[in-house]
């Protein structure tokens, strides 16, 4: 399989396996436990860290800001600071965040289907 390098994948993996480059680079955006949760979690407002915190209680504070990090490197989130005392930063989606809402919705869907039934 491809080997990921800082810059994203070795261009060769991209010009040879352009078939399976697409799920590939998704898998990688998004790999990381909390990561479908926190998307899902933003796309029908901003949402502070605190509130994001709170919705995932059992994410330790050093995970849950590096998975932030992580989605705003990728572009499916931005991080914004409002000059205020104390400073209050909001979370949400950007563009490339809001097109994979679909598919974010297709897995709920999917998990509803398929998984397991409440008794």
């Amino acid at each position: 399989m491809a080997r990921i390098c800082k810059d994203g994948f070795e261009k060769e993996f991209i010009k040879e396996q352009r078939d399976v480059y697409g799920i590939a680079y998704t898998q990688n955006m998004l790999s990381g436990r909390w990561k479908y949760l926190i998307l899902w979690f933003l796309k029908t407002k901003e949402r502070r860290y605190s509130e994001i915190k709170a919705f995932l209680w059992d994410i330790s504070q050093g995970s849950l800001t590096k998975q932030l990090r992580e989605l705003e490197t990728d572009g499916l989130i931005k991080r914004e600071v409002f000059p205020e005392v104390p400073p209050r930063v909001e979370y949400s989606l950007t563009t490339k965040g809001c097109e994979f809402i679909p598919i974010l919705d297709m897995i709920e869907n999917f998990g509803k289907k398929f998984g397991e039934k409440p008794e």
